[in-house]
C-alpha cells in the first residue's frame, strides 16, 4: 500500500523532534558536565580544608575540639535549613525523587533545587557526612534538563526524555564513567530500553564527559595493581562473597531505613536541629578518626591497594556501616553510591584476606575480592547489577574481574530478593511521596 501524506508528515515531524531532542541533550549534557565537575572540585577543596582544620585544631586542645564539632554541626544545620527552606526535594540522594518524577508520581521540582543541591551538598559532604557526590549530581543534571525543557515549552514526553538523559550525565560526571551513566538510565531510572531515551542519553553523555574532563582529567577514579585472572577453582569463593554481600546489603537497607524512622520519631525537634546534632556527632568522629569521615574515596582506594591490617579494615567497616545511615538521616543533600562502594571494597578485602589464609594453594589476591565486593554490595543494595559492574570497571580501569563480578552479583541480587528485601531506592521513593504530601499540606 502507498503511504499517505499524513503518514509522511508524521514521520518527518518525529524525526525533527528527535533531532531537536538530541541537540538539546547535547547542551544539557555539557551544562551538567560543567556543573558536576565544579561540584567535584569544590568538594575536594572542602575535604582538604576540613582535614587542615582538624590538624590545626589538635594543637588547641579543648577549644580545637569544640571548633571542629561546632563547625560540623553548623555546616550540617545550614545545609538542612537550605533544603527545608527553599527546596525540600533536595533532601537526601535525589535519585528517588528523579525516579518518582519519571513515573509521574510527583511533578518536577523548580530550578531552585539545583543551587540548593550544589551548596547544600558542599556543606554536608564537605563537613564529613558519609554521603556521595553522585546523588546531588544526578539530581542537578535532571534539574538542568527540566529547566531547559520548560524554557523551550516542551511537552511532558520530551521533558521526561531529557530529564533521564540529564540524570545519566550527572552520574557519569560524578564518577567519570560514561557507559555506567547510560546503563544507569536504562536499568535503574526508566527500567526498560526506550530508543528516544537512549539517543538523548548518548548525546548528553557525549557532551558531559569531554566537558568534565577539561576540569578533572581522564584518569580512572581509583588505581589498582595488576590482577591475575582467577581460575575456575576460585569461582565458588566469588559466589560466596556475593552471598555475604547480599546479606550485608539487606542489613544495610534495614539499618538505613531504621535510622530514618528513629529520626522521624523526634518530630518535635526542628529538622535543622536534628541535622545539627548528627553533624556534631560526625564532628566528634572526625576529631578522633578524620580518615573515616566524608564521601570515602580515599578509604576505597586504600582497600583496593590492600595495605591495611584486617583489624583496621574491620573496625573502619563497622564505623562506616553505621555512619552511612546516620549521615543520610540528616536530610541534607548527599548520595548513597560512594558510601556503598566503600563498604563493598572493605567487605571484599576482609573476605579475600580470610580466603588467602584458608586456601593458600589458590594464590588468592585480596585486592581482587575488594574490587568484586564493590560491585556485589552495590548490586545487593540497589538491585542494578549491570550498572554496578560497569561502574566499578570504569572507575578502576580494570576488566579482568568481569566474570567473577557476574557470579558475585548474581548471589548478591538473589538473596535479598528471596528474603523479600526491597531495593533501597524503592523504599526511599516511598519517603519521597510522603514528603510530597506533606509539602502540599503546607
Amino acid at each position: 500500500m502507498d503511504r499517505k501524506p499524513d503518514d509522511d508528515r508524521h514521520v518527518a515531524n518525529e524525526r525533527r523532534s528527535l533531532l531537536g531532542l538530541a541537540a538539546m541533550a547535547l547542551v544539557i549534557g555539557a551544562a551538567t558536565g560543567c556543573v558536576g565537575a565544579i561540584f567535584r572540585l569544590v568538594l575536594a577543596h572542602a575535604d582538604r580544608q576540613r582535614d587542615a582544620l582538624i590538624v590545626w585544631a589538635h594543637g588547641h586542645a579543648v577549644w580545637g575540639f569544640l571548633m571542629v564539632v561546632g563547625a560540623c554541626a553548623v555546616a550540617t544545620l545550614v545545609a538542612a535549613w537550605m533544603v527545608w527552606q527553599f527546596s525540600p526535594h533536595a533532601s537526601g540522594s535525589g535519585i528517588p525523587h528523579v525516579e518518582a518524577v519519571l513515573r509521574e508520581e510527583i511533578p518536577p521540582a523548580q530550578f531552585g533545587l539545583v543551587p540548593v543541591k550544589f551548596f547544600g551538598g558542599i556543606l554536608a559532604i564537605g563537613c564529613g557526612l558519609a554521603l556521595g557526590r553522585e546523588g546531588p549530581t544526578v539530581q542537578m543534571g535532571a534539574g538542568i534538563a527540566v529547566f531547559a525543557a520548560r524554557i523551550c515549552r516542551l511537552s511532558w514526553a520530551d521533558c521526561r526524555v531529557l530529564l533521564a538523559a540529564g540524570a545519566g550525565a550527572g552520574l557519569a560526571t560524578a564518577f567519570n564513567a560514561p557507559i555506567a551513566g547510560l546503563v544507569f538510565v536504562l536499568e535503574e531510572l526508566v527500567q526498560r530500553f526506550e530508543h528516544r531515551v537512549a539517543v538523548a542519553a548518548l548525546a548528553a553523555l557525549a557532551a558531559a564527559i569531554p566537558v568534565a574532563r577539561l576540569f578533572l582529567g581522564d584518569a580512572p577514579d581509583f588505581q589498582i595493581g595488576p590482577l591475575s585472572y582467577p581460575g575456575a577453582e576460585s569461582a565458588p569463593l566469588f559466589f560466596a562473597l556475593g552471598g555475604i554481600a547480599g546479606l550485608l546489603a539487606v542489613a544495610y537497607n534495614r539499618t538505613l531505613l531504621a535510622t530514618i524512622a528513629i529520626r522521624d520519631r523526634f518530630g518535635r525537634l526542628p529538622m535543622e536541629l536534628r541535622a545539627g546534632l548528627i553533624g556534631a556527632s560526625v564532628g566528634i568522629l572526625a576529631w578522633f578518626a578524620p580518615e573515616l569521615v566524608g564521601g570515602g574515596d580515599q578509604i576505597t582506594q586504600r582497600a583496593l591497594i590492600g595495605h591495611e591490617s584486617v583489624a583496621i579494615v574491620g573496625f573502619a567497616f563497622l564505623i562506616r556501616f553505621g555512619l552511612g545511615g546516620l549521615s543520610y538521616a540528616a536530610g541534607t543533600p548527599g548520595g548513597l553510591f560512594a558510601p556503598l562502594l566503600v563498604l563493598g571494597a572493605q567487605s571484599g578485602l576482609l573476605f579475600g584476606t580470610a580466603c588467602r589464609h584458608a586456601f593458600p594453594a589458590l594464590a588468592v589476591q585480596p585486592e581482587a575480592f575488594a574490587l568484586v565486593g564493590m560491585a556485589a554490595f552495590f548490586t545487593g543494595v540497589v538491585r542494578a547489577p549491570v550498572t554496578g559492574i560497569v561502574l566499578v570497571a570504569e572507575m578502576t580501569g580494570n576488566v579482568t574481574m568481569l566474570l567473577p563480578m557476574l557470579g558475585a552479583c548474581f548471589m548478591a541480587m538473589l538473596l535479598p530478593m528471596l528474603l523479600g528485601n526491597a531495593p533501597i531506592y524503592d523504599s526511599l521513593r516511598e519517603h519521597t511521596l510522603r514528603l510530597e504530601r506533606q509539602i502540599r499540606q503546607r
